[in-house]
């Protein structure tokens, strides 16, 4: 890279930094404490952990801006974690990892033959599933150490990614904004910009089990589910878009009632959801747009989320061991097993950049892509 080039883009960064800080606004009273939390190839991995007043607690480190806890109480206020992850760095670098809270960059789910063509050039990307490419790739965002600091009681943590990195184009900066307030939503605002047009869709890959992380199918399958979507994207058999867009009508895809996860699970092709699912559309597009709710009725946790997205990936650890001898050993030595949880991906429509009728997910220079997601915890008697 050019110095001249290095150093302007380091200016940019500052200036991206500084004024992400300065448009997200004061941000929410809570309490924010910083450790150390390991290191990787020679880079601090830092640990934030943000804490309300209604005895809630998200942690986050910068290790792929990944979220690693989420504390919230129950109907009786017993307080548990709800989402799956490792106690330590190094559960997060294993390859058995299934991106556990991380955000997903610069392109999350697949791109269809590792490949797209923009601008009448055809960009070849690093392959790590087979023909395609998964999640940004063989060392996608989730795989960086990002830059982190505290900023009006919100944590900020922000990102270079070099052109030509896993075979994208553009040097591109990234930030996510983690926030949460009194009222029980923990709010992440991810942005970027562009040297040269490029795909961009980023989510949070948080896997969720609101009767605690270590409960698995048992109780997942007691979750009522509703999402907000009419539509859903037809796949291959390689979870690959097939172009075409499908009403959920009259189909295993309808969830736009409540509806028990145990009740259907076994009637959804493959193995369980993996599907991304059309939201409804909202003229204003505001990050306030329902998307979804879920609810674990014994504990009375429910789990709401909002976005300003067209799309969310409906996810049920699929892939997850089925043995307890095989299973993914994660926190406090708990085994993780098939359907043990469930993500909500808020995203663009998976392989967008290769389907003229899915929204666009190009960001050119001079533009900013920026999303917006809330989880939002409380209870129900």
């Amino acid at each position: 890279m050019h110095p001249i080039f290095f150093t302007n883009m380091k200016m940019l960064y500052r200036i991206f930094v500084l004024t992400f800080a300065i448009t997200m606004g004061l941000g929410e009273h809570c309490q924010i404490q910083v450790a150390d939390w390991g290191s990787v190839e020679s880079e601090v991995v830092k640990k934030y952990t943000l804490t309300n007043s209604i005895g809630q607690e998200v942690t986050v480190i910068s290790y792929g801006a990944t979220i690693t806890t989420i504390r919230t109480p129950d109907k009786n206020g017993q307080t548990t974690d709800v989402v799956l992850g490792f106690d330590n760095i190094e559960g997060y670098l294993a390859k058995n990892n299934p991106y556990f809270g991380a955000t997903i960059g610069r392109v999350a789910n697949r791109i269809a033959n590792a490949q797209f063509i923009l601008d009448g050039v055809e960009y070849n990307l690093s392959k790590n599933v087979g023909n395609d490419s998964l999640h940004g790739g063989i060392k996608g965002w989730n795989a960086r150490v990002w830059n982190s600091t505290i900023e009006s009681n919100n944590v900020i943590m922000t990102l270079l990614s070099d052109d030509g990195e896993e075979g994208y184009p553009g040097t591109v900066i990234a930030s996510a904004k983690f926030c949460l307030t009194e009222e029980g939503q923990l709010i992440i605002e991810m942005k970027a910009f562009t040297t040269k047009a490029t795909p961009i869709n980023l989510t949070n890959h948080s896997y969720f089990n609101l009767a605690g992380h270590d409960t698995n199918s048992k109780e997942l399958y007691n979750h009522v589910f509703k999402i907000n979507a009419d539509r859903w994207t037809v796949t291959d058999s390689e979870s690959i878009p097939t172009g075409e867009i499908r009403s959920v009508e009259n189909s295993v895809f309808d969830l736009r009632h409540p509806t028990v996860l145990g009740k259907i699970i076994s009637s959804v092709p493959g193995v369980g959801y993996d599907y991304n699912f059309c939201l409804l559309e909202d003229s204003e597009a505001t990050k306030e747009r329902f998307v979804a709710k879920v609810l674990h009725p014994a504990s009375g946790r429910y789990l709401e989320v909002f976005s300003d997205q067209p799309g969310v990936q409906f996810y049920t650890s699929n892939y997850f061991p089925t043995t307890i001898d095989s299973a993914i050993i994660g926190k406090e030595g708990k085994k993780y097993l098939k359907h043990g949880a469930f993500c909500l991906e808020t995203q663009n429509y998976p392989d967008a950049v290769n389907h003229a009728n899915f929204p666009n997910s190009i960001l050119r220079p001079g533009k900013i892509y920026s999303h917006t997601v809330i989880y939002k915890f409380g209870v129900e008697a």
